[in-house]
């Protein structure tokens, strides 16, 4: 993956600077609540792609094997 130039060149220093920019405009409990929002996205999709697997996997046990017997035999 490409990681735009403008990325890799902020020393850490640049980062903190936009830190407390961000901090300082947002102010803490709003960033504090956006964080809680995405964990529970996290959260949320994680349980999604448990769901679907589950899904998947109860359907492949159910299943059943509708090949005619004559051509069972034959492999």
């Amino acid at each position: 993956m490409h990681t735009p130039l403008f990325l890799t060149n902020v020393p850490p220093v640049g980062w903190l600077l936009i830190a407390v920019v961000v901090l300082v405009l947002f102010g803490r409990g709003k960033i504090s609540s956006l964080m809680g929002e995405v964990g529970k996205g996290i959260t949320s999709f994680k349980k999604g792609i448990q769901e679907g697997t589950k899904e998947l996997d109860e359907a492949e046990a159910a299943a059943r094997d509708v090949t005619p017997e004559e051509e069972k035999d034959k492999s």
